[in-house]
C-alpha cells in the first residue's frame, strides 16, 4: 500500500513537471521592454523620428512573425520559431541600443 502510493505521487509530481517545462515561447515581455526603450529614446532625443520609424516597423515585423508562428501551430511557437524570433530580438535590441548612443541629440 506504502508503496503504490509513493509511485502514484510521484507519477503525480513527473505529470505535473512536464507541462510547466513544455510551456510556449513568450517574449511579450521582452518586446514590451525594447518598444519603452524606444519611446524612451525619441522622448529625450536621442533617437531621431527616421529612426524610431524604422525601430518600430522592426518591432512589427518581429510581432508578426510570432504571430504567424502561433497561427501555424495552434498557439505554441516551435523551438525552430522560437530561435527565429529571439534572433531577430537581439538584432533589434542592438539596433535599440546603437539608436540611442549614436549621438544624434535634438
Amino acid at each position: 500500500m506504502k508503496k503504490s502510493l509513493i509511485v502514484a505521487i510521484a507519477g503525480l509530481l513527473v505529470a505535473t513537471a512536464v507541462p510547466a517545462s513544455a510551456q510556449s515561447y513568450h517574449s511579450d515581455a521582452r518586446q514590451y521592454r525594447q518598444q519603452e526603450r524606444i519611446e524612451r529614446g525619441y522622448r529625450h532625443g536621442r533617437i531621431s523620428p527616421r529612426e524610431a520609424a524604422r525601430l518600430e516597423r522592426q518591432q512589427r515585423r518581429i510581432e508578426r512573425v510570432e504571430r504567424r508562428a502561433r497561427y501555424y501551430n495552434n498557439g505554441r511557437i516551435d523551438p525552430r520559431s522560437a530561435h527565429k524570433i529571439k534572433r531577430m530580438q537581439d538584432r533589434a535590441n542592438h539596433a535599440i541600443r546603437r539608436a540611442n548612443r549614436d549621438g544624434y541629440y535634438r
